[in-house]
């Protein structure tokens, strides 16, 4: 079966730089959950650009159920419709005086009839959790909000892939766990998506795959494999995991994604420390607080 999308040998650049990414292989599967990831400059932006159809590659293809897609304009189009880039800065994207406004604008612009349009303004901020904020002015959004309304328009056109730059950034913990929160019901809705980030840990727990950008290619894998290669992660100016780093620093075989399989994994060393700790506490004269008959006198 062929991936859902996909670049090809792909070659992508800029006149000051015209090679940013050099025969890169990528495939995306329906229903992935995928994690972007690479040093600033690296190319992750440009590979997102390519595959949204925003940019153009100086070679190789970007395919779309393994078609290679149209870069004219009705081509073009016809990609949107199916895959959707969202930016890392929001306030690139909202430009509606209200919240709606901003969602409804991408199905308005398919020509569908106004009740079609509300329910998808009203299917999307739902999923992102954005449902209450309908009819509040844009400016007056915070910062999360503004990610997750801008989010909702790009999911408002029912894409087959989602991709995001950055969703996390510039994010406190709460946002983090909104969008968190945003994406898995996207995800159970059926929606692929793509991420970018820097968050090393979100990736390992919350990505099926992970793509590394460095040197100008790209590395697909399994999280718990790709970001336990310390040479690789060191080249891509990452930092390893903190459960795949406290897994290796213990001598643990296991590669713990989160915290919950971390502490399973410390779960057996744990257990035994104890029982050797009760036994070597029921030895009698091991207590070290306890006087002797000497220290008495």
């Amino acid at each position: 079966m062929s991936a859902l999308l996909a670049a090809h040998d792909l070659v992508a650049g800029f006149p000051d730089r015209p090679r940013v990414l050099d025969t890169v292989n990528l495939a995306i599967g329906r229903g992935t959950r995928l994690a972007l990831l690479g040093a600033n400059g690296s190319g992750k932006t440009t590979l997102l650009s390519c595959l949204a159809g925003s940019l153009k590659p100086t070679g190789g293809a970007v395919k779309r159920d393994g078609a290679p897609i149209d870069w004219g304009r009705k081509g073009l189009r016809e990609h949107r419709r199916h895959v959707q880039m969202v930016l890392q800065d929001p306030d690139d994207q909202l430009f509606s005086a209200d919240v709606s406004q901003d969602v409804s604008f991408g199905p308005m612009n398919l020509g569908l009839e106004p009740d079609e349009v509300h329910a998808r303004v009203r299917e999307a901020l739902t999923l992102l959790g954005a449902d209450h904020l309908a009819e509040r002015a844009t400016h007056q959004l915070s910062y999360g909000e503004r990610k997750r309304v801008a989010t909702a328009g790009a999911v408002a056109m029912r894409p087959d892939v989602l991709m995001l730059d950055e969703p996390t950034a510039g994010l406190d913990p709460l946002g983090v766990h909104q969008m968190r929160d945003a994406l898995d019901r996207l995800t159970d809705a059926g929606t692929t998506i793509v991420m970018a980030t820097h968050d090393v840990a979100l990736a390992l727990d919350w990505a099926d795959e992970v793509a590394i950008v460095c040197d100008a290619t790209v590395h697909q894998g399994a999280p718990e494999a790709l970001l336990s290669d310390a040479d690789l992660v060191a080249r891509s100016h990452l930092d390893t995991p903190w459960p795949l780093a406290l897994a290796a620093a213990l001598g643990l075989s296991s590669r713990p994604r989160n915290l919950d399989e971390a502490v399973a994994a410390l779960a057996p060393a744990l257990g035994e420390f104890a029982a050797t700790h009760d036994a070597a506490a029921s030895v009698p004269g091991s207590d070290d607080t306890t006087n002797t008959d000497e220290e008495t006198r």
